[in-house]
């Protein structure tokens, strides 16, 4: 239903009495079509707090629309008018997804302060380091003061302890002054555990279908679709966001003639259209799928790009030699080459962790690789091991710079994790604040028997509820500047800049990569045209037959001379065919 500035209408088919309260009194509201409900004479202002009661019920519930819960998602709603904020980002034209850098952040454990007012301070460190998307997770409503942010129950407020609506505004607005979008990660598949109002008004989830997380929403429902839609628009609209990256898509339940992906990325696309600046979905998927991200013209979902698991999971066993779960399939170098040249690895063959066949072939000819967004770490890869425990906790200073040489120059979107760029040594874990200490316990406990399964010691498994957790998960700022820390964050400034200069490195046409590789002495090389990018996993030195100008090296003494490149022990080079300017 479209509302006035202010107007107060409700969603709820299945009451028989709906009253708003408003003020400390109470107006019964009027049913409307649709199974809606109209407040008259109501009118709302900036910062007056309401709610509603259901069939005379004392309880006051808050809004499912509610934009700002000051006391959390228990408490009253308050009316939130984003035309209050003065924006100064007029001059800002958008970022287009192609040849960008996404950076990862959690509000929450970003900054000491764990604000967007606290991030807002950090921006300039983003800036130097030459990044072009900023990609938060999730900001909307839960129960509790910190978390991973999955569990939302009210997806159009803004988490109060990170500084509310006002306080996004203001990030968003810091962020495109200094040339950074913004993409706002949603979860679309799951309302979280607890706070979860929303079935008391409307058939919000689904009475028939569930996926990892407990309930599916109820895309049957047109009103519910709409509200999915009409959240999607408003970070756009009333937030200036320059894009969403969906959660876990393969996991909604939708039978409509016309998927709810594809609905709400047409809706983007009409406000992208409107607003004349780029704006993107992403989104997450287990899939393999080409179609997910194929234009809704040429027969797909219209989503604009994906997360792509393959790449990090070949990049990661390559350097880890770990080969369990779903790791296994990625044992041997070949999978790495793979991925670089096919955009998946799973593209249709056995894949041994899910016992089945999985995935669909790209058309390498056709398909544009900057779809395809990839990480060699990321909140969950990280997260959802026991310890949660970086990179930076198992490998060397060098295979940590093969890592960043190899995931910013591959032929997709890269994405960093914040802290990788210097190799935080503090871990990011699973940490859950619920207030309900029967569900505190029964997430803990799940952890760690999760985890016992897996042969780990219950008592080397963080406990979620634990603050201590939470706390450790925090970025340590003061470390970014010291010894192998600073070596690496310059690195990854010069493989930015490097991007920003070489047209071969942001060039997305997979045909036009190549790969030659010894899976036995360990180096590995991609050819991006005339630009080679070479790897070196072994614990001895390896030469490689690539010739010309070395452009960036992980390590001084990388050699470049008639006979080859000579690569030292877990090193990486960038190597220009076209200048025939040896180095040594």
């Amino acid at each position: 239903m479209a509302l006035g500035r202010g107007e107060l209408a409700v969603w709820a088919p299945g009451a028989r009495a709906v009253d708003a309260v408003v003020r400390g009194s109470s107006t019964s509201m009027r049913p409307a079509a649709g199974g809606w409900w109209v407040a008259d004479g109501v009118l709302l202002r900036h910062g007056e707090d309401y709610g509603f009661r259901l069939d005379g019920a004392g309880e006051t519930l808050p809004d499912p629309r509610s934009r700002w819960q000051p006391d959390g998602v228990h408490g009253l709603s308050r009316m939130f008018d984003p035309a209050e904020h003065e924006w100064h980002d007029d001059r800002w034209t958008g970022r287009q997804l192609a040849g960008s850098v996404v950076y990862e952040l959690h509000v929450g454990t970003f900054t000491p302060a764990g604000t967007l007012d606290g991030a807002i301070d950090r921006l300039d460190h983003l800036v130097d380091l030459g990044v072009d998307v900023v990609e938060l997770l999730p900001v909307n409503a839960f129960d509790g003061t910190h978390g991973w942010g999955y569990d939302g129950v009210l997806w159009f407020a803004v988490h109060d302890a990170y500084g509310g609506p006002a306080a996004y505004q203001r990030f968003v607005d810091a962020c495109h002054r200094r040339g950074l979008a913004v993409v706002q990660d949603v979860v679309y598949n799951h309302l979280g555990p607890s706070g979860n109002y929303l079935p008391r008004f409307a058939p919000y989830l689904h009475p028939g279908a569930s996926n990892t997380w407990g309930a599916s929403v109820n895309f049957d429902e047109i009103e519910v679709r709409r509200y999915v839609l009409d959240n999607a628009v408003m970070w756009c609209r009333d937030f200036h966001v320059d894009g969403l990256r969906l959660d876990a898509v393969h996991a909604l339940h939708d039978t409509s003639p016309r998927h709810i992906l594809q609905e709400l990325a047409g809706e983007i696309d009409a406000w992208s259209a409107f607003l004349g600046r780029p704006l993107t979905v992403i989104a997450e998927s287990d899939r393999n799928d080409p179609t997910t991200v194929t234009p809704r013209e040429a027969g797909g979902l219209g989503v604009h790009a994906q997360w792509s698991d393959d790449f990090h999971h070949a990049l990661h066993v390559a350097l880890t030699g770990e080969t369990s779960g779903y790791y296994a399939d990625f044992e041997h170098l070949d999978a790495l080459a793979k991925v670089c040249t096919d955009g998946f690895f799973h593209d249709g063959t056995y894949s041994s962790f899910r016992g089945r066949f999985h995935g669909a072939p790209i058309d390498v000819a056709t398909f544009a690789a900057w779809r395809l967004v990839v990480c060699n770490q990321n909140h969950d890869q990280i997260g959802n091991r026991a310890a949660g425990d970086r990179l930076s906790a198992s490998l060397d200073p060098g295979q940590l710079a093969i890592a960043a040489v190899l995931t910013m120059t591959a032929p997709f979107t890269p994405m960093l994790f914040m802290g990788e760029e210097w190799g935080a040594s503090t871990p990011w874990q699973f940490f859950t604040s619920h207030p309900d200490p029967e569900l505190g316990r029964a997430t803990a406990d799940g952890r760690m028997a999760e985890f016992a399964r897996m042969g780990w010691d219950p008592a080397a498994v963080p406990d979620p509820q634990d603050p201590a957790t939470f706390e450790r998960s925090k970025l340590d700022w003061s470390e970014r500047d010291a010894g192998p820390h600073r070596r690496l964050l310059d690195l990854y400034r010069s493989l930015l800049e490097l991007r920003r200069a070489v047209p071969e490195l942001t060039d997305p046409r997979l045909w036009r990569t190549r790969v030659e590789l010894d899976t036995a002495a360990r180096w590995f090389v991609v050819h991006r045209g005339e630009v080679a990018v070479c790897a070196n996993f072994a614990d001895v030195a390896n030469s490689v037959d690539v010739r010309g100008e070395v452009l960036l090296s992980t390590i001084e003494d990388v050699a470049c001379d008639a006979s080859g490149l000579l690569l030292p022990p877990h090193s990486a080079a960038i190597v220009d065919g076209r200048r025939n300017h040896p180095s040594g």
